[in-house]
């Protein structure tokens, strides 16, 4: 007799002609023989359910009884919450906007940045300053000790020593003022500012270096001053961040003119320490410079009259004569020590044919210049100091006008502005509350109740939102009571019509089942009393199809929502749950099993994965070529679940169809006319997510597909979890 194995539900529909789960299916093989047995030969008896036809009721439910009206009617429509939306926001908006944009709420923000951007210019201005100071006192270090350094005086000399002291307090002050910035720029106004400082004080570390080497190069006095001349040069270009740290085109000239003075001035002092270091310490003999020094000289005199002419244009041709009038007219030893300079440097072997004069000489009549222009320096520095202090005071004065009238004119505006807006607010919010609550709490609630019950014994009525205006949310708020009828007539006609459907499956499935079962039994008697080998092969055959039939009545109860009436109370070994799901497959001697783990699956869900594995069997032997072999093996994992494994060798699944499947299996759809195109998929995806086994189909590594079905621990473990840090159940012999 054939065994079978002994539980209340199965697996999936058998694929139909013309449509399957999978795509177009090769030919079966029919292979008869007998089923495995799994209890020692005792077929299940099965109770012929055979549930008696309820009586559907198809009438439509009544219709919803309407809200009835309040008394309370929308109003005149000169009523202020009868205004149309468009109008009330006119009425919100406009006063704000055109008092803002008149009053210029702009130009507020444009003062207060124009306010910090002086307060930066201040600093920088401060900065400027320390860093001209210094830059002055390195000058007259590189200068007044070019002569006696060149002559060869030591540097504890006083007359190097001095001006060294000095420009070390300078350099002290300087460091100590970019501390300030420092601190300023971690707004990230000044940053830029900060990296150029960090680079520059690091620099200042090499005047040790310089002064070490300073004019010890006979005949060579062009390096240590270009040392000097390169400390400079950065300290100088400070005003240039300064011009970039500020909009104001007043501002950006200053710090423009500045920077092209200071140049000249740099340039006028190279000057004076070349000449320095080639004039001897006394006046009996000519003076030694060589070509290449001559040659830088000459280059810084170019410049500076370069340089001069950037300032005059920069500054105004007028402005610019009044401030260098000291330094080119009227003063009778400015302009000897720029003739002797041009005389000196325009040839070689000048300082030949000049008269004989000492560096100390040379010295102190072109330091006259130097200090004329650093006079006229400092003055053009408390000038951008003024204008800065100017510029922020005029900045304050506008942003206080500016914003005491923005607040007293938008003051006025708010109040009027709150009056519209407040009625707005209520009936939007009221509607807001409504919408929300039917649909968290009345439509969700009504739909539960619907399909718990019987439609015609829910109270469908609706309750209107209580917005009656004129006005567009009023209207909405109507809109939105018709769609809410709307909602609760169709929900309850779907609930009407599920409920049909579901009765009809089940009901066909009871009656199907019970004549099914009736025939099983008949067939298991026939069976029992059969001697001749021929006929009992075709009760074997008979007996398969009329298990598979079974299953795919059973499959309509699972599309009702239904689940089986009897259910296993023992856990099962895994072993038999797989022969059970083999035995209702067609091609069940394709099968193999092998390596599957010592567990057993809880009672509860025997039934389910007998059915949910039959299908993935069925499919699995349907899409594969009738000559191989469908493979079937168990992992037990570490954490207590269990992994089946079903592999095929067939025609395999695109990217595409792979990634649609699974999305099925992890949501089914909602039962329609697809659902019985691909049956199998829509049972394997419900009863999966029934007991919570996850289910996915991969590409086989030998060509076809593998199908994972993952038992958690409450399904693989016999309905009990396993104690911690004990490992999972090995495997038994197929």
């Amino acid at each position: 007799m054939q065994g079978r194995f002994k539980r209340d539900g199965s697996a999936s529909a058998e694929p139909e002609h013309g449509g399957t789960d999978r795509g177009p299916s090769p030919q079966h093989a029919q292979n008869p023989g007998p089923a495995v047995s799994v209890d020692g030969g005792e077929r299940s008896g099965r109770p012929a359910v055979s549930a008696s036809p309820g009586t559907a009721n198809a009438s439509t439910p009544p219709p919803p009884k309407k809200a009835p009206k309040s008394a309370t009617g929308p109003g005149a429509r000169i009523a202020l919450r009868n205004w149309r939306i468009s109008t009330r926001l006119v009425a919100l908006l406009t006063l704000p906007v055109v008092a803002a944009t008149s009053l210029g709420a702009l130009r507020i923000s444009d003062n207060m940045d124009d306010i910090q951007q002086l307060d930066n210019m201040k600093l920088l201005t401060d900065m400027t300053k320390r860093a001209t100071e210094l830059a002055a006192a390195l000058q007259e270090e590189r200068d007044q000790s070019a002569g006696p350094l060149a002559h060869g005086a030591k540097a504890t000399d006083y007359t190097v020593k001095g001006y060294r002291d000095k420009t070390d307090r300078a350099r002290d002050s300087f460091i100590e003022a970019s501390e300030e910035i420092d601190d300023s720029s971690k707004d990230g106004n000044l940053k830029g500012v900060r990296d150029n400082l960090v680079q520059l004080v690091g620099d200042l570390s090499d005047i040790a270096k310089i002064r070490n080497t300073a004019y010890q190069a006979k005949q060579n006095s062009t390096q240590s001053v270009e040392a000097y001349h390169r400390l400079i040069t950065n300290l100088l270009g400070l005003s240039q961040d300064m011009a970039e740290a500020t909009s104001n085109p007043e501002m950006i000239q200053s710090t423009r003119a500045l920077a092209a003075f200071s140049t000249a001035k740099e340039y006028a002092s190279i000057q004076r320490a070349v000449l320095a270091a080639a004039l001897p310490a006394n006046n009996d003999t000519a003076g030694k410079l060589s070509e290449n020094d001559r040659l830088y000289a000459e280059s810084a005199l170019t410049s500076q009259r370069s340089e001069l002419k950037s300032f005059r244009s920069i500054y105004g041709i007028q402005g610019a004569a009044d401030l260098l009038q000291s330094i080119e007219k009227g003063n009778p030893t400015i302009t000897a020590s720029d003739k002797y300079a041009t005389r000196a440097l325009g040839n070689p072997n000048a300082l030949d044919d000049l008269e004989k004069r000492s560096y100390k000489d040379w010295v102190d009549d072109s330091t006259t210049k130097i200090q004329q222009m650093r006079a006229i320096e400092t003055t053009l520095l408390e000038d951008m100091e003024q204008k800065a202090r100017e510029l922020r005071n005029e900045s304050e004065r506008e942003a206080i006008i500016s914003g005491a009238l923005i607040l007293i004119v938008l003051g006025v505006s708010l109040v009027g502005a709150f009056v519209v807006a407040r009625s707005m607010i209520r009936s939007l919010r009221r509607l807001e509350e409504t919408a929300t609550k039917v649909a968290q709490d009345r439509l969700p609630e009504l739909v539960k109740q619907l399909s718990e019950s019987d439609p015609q014994d829910v109270d469908t009525s609706v309750e209107s939102v209580g917005v009656h205006s004129r006005d567009e949310i009023g209207q909405v708020a109507a809109a939105f009571d018709d769609v809410h009828r709307e909602a609760v007539r169709l929900a309850a006609e779907q609930a009407l019509l599920r409920g049909n459907v579901n009765a009809m499956f089940t009901n066909l499935s009871r009656r199907s089942q019970g004549l099914i079962q009736r025939q099983l039994s008949l067939i298991s008697e026939l069976e029992s009393r059969e001697a001749d080998p021929d006929q009992l092969s075709s009760l074997f055959k008979l007996d398969h199809l009329a298990t598979r039939m079974r299953r795919n009545g059973e499959n309509l109860l699972v599309l009702a929502g239904e689940e089986p009436g009897r259910r296993w109370t023992r856990p099962v070994p895994l072993v038999d749950v797989l022969r059970a799901a083999a035995s209702e497959v067609e091609q069940y001697e394709r099968i193999e099993l092998s390596s599957v783990p010592t567990t057993e699956v809880a009672g509860r869900v025997v039934n389910d994965l007998v059915h949910l594995l039959a299908e993935l069997l069925e499919n699995a032997t349907s899409f594969s070529s009738p000559q191989t072999k469908v493979k079937v093996t168990g992992h037990a994992l570490p954490d207590g679940r269990v992994l089946i494994e079903i592999h095929d060798t067939g025609i395999g699944l695109s990217p595409e169809d792979l990634a649609a499947i699974n999305e099925r299996l992890a949501s089914p759809p909602t039962v329609d006319v697809s659902v019985s195109r691909r049956m199998g998929l829509f049972v394997v995806g419900r009863l999966s997510q029934r007991h919570g086994i996850r289910i996915q189909l991969r590409p086989s590594d030998s060509g076809g597909t593998t199908a994972l079905v993952m038992l958690p621990v409450d399904v693989a473990q016999g309905g009990k979890k396993p104690a911690p840090g004990k490992p999972g159940p090995g495997p038994a012999a197929s």
